[in-house]
């Protein structure tokens, strides 16, 4: 493949910078612009070892002096012959040693296209490949470890079973019709029900970790919920660490969403602040609690946040009870795991409360009961448990084989779905080879998972995520 360069790191001023080049004749080109200080030609270098020397620009004239790397074929990163400048981090430095190597023969790189050549070299399998943007776009130390933990083939490592039982029907099914003569036993059909069964089994538990897998990655859509007054926004400043949303004594202050990315309990929350849900006259604060609950419809998890431990003594009028029940009857019986965050505990000085509320058939509880201030921090370490143990990032064990994307969802529920097909037709008595047509199907959605059989479009829509340089 023709060479490809591009400037790896980001495009402002920093200490240092990186420029890869990868692809045949890449070393000559690169002796084109870096002048070794030891006085060997770039080609003759060490492989993998950092050497001193002078940058170049298209004129030949000095630009900067810093390390240079090669990186022969097979073992670099794209499999092919590899280099990398590392200089110092002026963007205009960066623009003339790119500008140097593309006037040597090199054209610039595409989105994702050196982690693209790795992929078609043989280096990563696609789960692998997917796995470095992961590994860039990850937002908490848990999704971090589980892209670095599939980038090393934890997720193909848990598919080879799955694709070894598969290949061993199939196989031995080609080998007998091909080879007729040649003495070669074809499976039986308890020896098929087996392969099966295990496939299904993996494939399985692949699945059963999708929802893990999403939480890691996306993160968990939140609403915070409750009248007017409450201490929602009070709530989501305390989590953020700042103020995010305006605070003031007077109800219906937030009259819009507004929307906070935060961890806590270890878990990357989605949070929106909404408008306090009460009936009301005002035109803007009616389209406000509209968008209060759309929010809690697309909810992944309710927080329901309520001051009624307050002042006890003070009588609350019809309305404010009657708004309070119906709350506690909409997030109680709708499907959404929700967390009753009893607010303003500073004020309080109560620890533990009851909601008493509807209690029939129909209600689903709180997964947890909190109280906290979000003034003074006080038991919010409650609210991270509760959150952590709803959505729990999983045993480090399976770190790397947690499926996190939805086409690797799709892929690995076509393959459970052809295998269950397939002993379905053994359970109704069919022969093993009407089974095969089933069998192949769900190899090849698993090695459409893997990229062995992955479509062109589908490669091209996974590296157009990437960014330039990598």
């Amino acid at each position: 493949m023709d060479p490809i360069a591009a400037i790896a790191t980001g495009s402002a001023a920093s200490a240092i910078g990186v420029i890869r080049i990868s692809g045949a004749d890449c070393f000559a080109a690169c002796g084109q612009v870096f002048r070794p200080a030891n006085g060997l030609p770039f080609s003759a270098q060490p492989p993998r070892k950092l050497v001193m020397g002078e940058m170049l620009d298209s004129r030949g004239q000095v630009v900067d002096r810093g390390m240079a790397v090669r990186f022969p074929a097979p073992h670099s990163y794209t499999g092919e012959d590899a280099a990398e400048f590392h200089c110092h981090g002026s963007p205009v430095v960066l623009r003339e040693v790119l500008a140097a190597l593309f006037a040597a023969g090199a054209r610039q790189a595409a989105a994702g296209e050196f982690t693209k050549r790795a992929f078609l070299n043989g280096r990563m399998d696609l789960t692998q490949a997917e796995a470095v943007i992961d590994l860039i776009d990850a937002e908490t130390a848990a999704a971090a470890r589980n892209a670095a933990a599939q980038l090393d083939g934890g997720l193909r490592r848990a598919l080879e079973p799955v694709q070894e039982s598969l290949l061993e029907v199939t196989s031995r099914f080609y080998a007998v019709v091909d080879y007729p003569d040649e003495d070669i036993e074809d499976a039986g059909p308890e020896e098929i029900r087996q392969a099966m069964a295990a496939a299904e089994k993996a494939l399985t538990r692949l699945l059963d970790s999708c929802k893990r897998g999403r939480v890691l990655k996306k993160g968990v859509r939140t609403a915070i919920v409750g009248l007017p007054n409450a201490g929602k926004s009070s709530l989501l400043n305390a989590l953020a660490g700042y103020d995010r949303a305006i605070v003031t004594d007077v109800p219906g202050t937030t009259r819009d969403t507004v929307e906070e990315s935060v961890l806590c309990g270890g878990v990357l929350l989605r949070l929106t602040d909404t408008a306090g849900l009460r009936e009301t006259a005002d035109p803007v604060e009616q389209k406000g609690v509209e968008r209060s609950r759309r929010a809690m419809e697309g909810a992944e998890l309710i927080l329901l946040v309520s001051d009624d431990l307050v002042e006890p003594e003070a009588p609350r009028p019809p309305a404010y009870w009657e708004g309070y029940r119906g709350l506690l009857s909409e997030v109680g019986r709708g499907k959404t795991p929700w967390i009753f965050v009893a607010s303003k505990r500073d004020l309080s000085g109560k620890t533990a409360g009851s909601l008493g509320v509807i209690g029939d058939a129909d209600w689903n509880g709180p997964a947890a009961y909190v109280s906290l201030s979000s003034v003074t921090g006080e038991g919010l370490e409650d609210l991270e448990r509760a959150v952590a143990d709803l959505f729990p990032a999983g045993d480090p064990g399976e770190a790397g084989s947690l499926l996190t994307d939805q086409r690797q969802e799709d892929a690995a529920r076509r393959a459970r779905d052809a295998v269950r097909r397939a002993m379905e037709a053994l359970e109704g008595g069919l022969t093993p080879d009407a089974v095969l047509t089933d069998a192949e199907e769900a190899l090849d959605a698993v090695g459409e998972l893997t990229g062995r059989t992955a479509r062109e479009e589908i490669v091209e829509r996974i590296f157009s995520r990437f960014c330039v340089g990598k």
